[in-house]
């Protein structure tokens, strides 16, 4: 059995959970020590919280100087912050560098990791048709060796809703992006001994995505009903291309 994360829920640990049925649940209830402004469900009708995740991964150095990052933790929080995967993954390389400092992994929490190629398996199966939250989602999918569907990705890194609001830069860092946005300062943000959580890290992506979610998912099907009805009418509707004059002329001979 991996080790466990200090957070990972008891019922977790006393029974395989289904991991379906935890991203369906919504409980009703927001993250504990969440933002003032977080959800308890979604407020936009076409949207379900419980098809709504949030990533964090750890990686680990593989290779020559450590150089090479692998997948060592993975960590997923549903819509309301609850944890329904968080596993300590072994690299298929031999590791060089633990990268402590930053990511929290020793050699301590990798003695009864997880293969990578079950793990990869487990997680893909709860990401699947899931809107997937997460800051700078392209490494933990370059981890995973995996790339979610850009249109079911929310890369906090990336909104720029709440950059503005932050007022911060064009790509900040989570911390502080956390910082500005929920004035929340914690133990995952702290770069030392005991590294990052990623748990932490993912419960507070989903509230930074609560924070601009009605206004960015609204700004996102307007922005595809825009791009929709600026396609010229001629090409938006093709069954004219059935009109006999389009038709090759070696097809007639064909037909005869």
């Amino acid at each position: 059995m991996a080790t466990r994360s200090p957070d990972y829920p008891a019922a977790m640990a006393t029974r395989s959970p289904d991991y379906s049925a935890a991203c369906d649940y919504d409980s009703g209830l927001s993250v504990s020590s969440s933002c003032p402004s977080s959800r308890p469900s979604s407020p936009c009708p076409w949207l379900k919280p419980g098809k709504c995740v949030a990533l964090d991964c750890e990686m680990v150095g593989t290779g020559p100087g450590g150089r090479t990052s692998e997948l060592a933790r993975c960590s997923i929080v549903n819509y309301q912050g609850d944890v329904v995967y968080d596993k300590y993954i072994m690299p298929e390389l031999p590791i060089t560098d633990y990268r402590t400092r930053w990511s929290g992994i020793t050699k301590r929490h990798l003695k009864n990791a997880i293969p990578f190629k079950t793990a990869q398996k487990t997680i893909l199966n709860i990401l699947k048709d899931k809107r997937v939250i997460g800051h700078a989602l392209i490494n933990d999918y370059k981890a995973l060796r995996y790339y979610h569907p850009k249109e079911q990705t929310r890369d906090t890194s990336q909104i720029r809703l709440l950059t503005q609001m932050a007022g911060l830069s064009k790509t900040p860092s989570l911390k502080s992006l956390a910082w500005v946005s929920c004035r929340k300062k914690y133990s995952a943000m702290q770069v030392g001994i005991k590294g990052h959580s990623s748990v932490e890290d993912a419960q507070t992506c989903m509230e930074l995505y609560k924070l601009v979610e009605d206004q960015y998912e609204q700004k996102l099907l307007t922005d595809i009903h825009e791009d929709t009805e600026s396609i010229p009418e001629n090409t938006q509707n093709n069954s004219h291309y059935m009109d006999d004059q389009y038709w090759p002329s070696d097809l007639d001979e064909d037909c005869k």
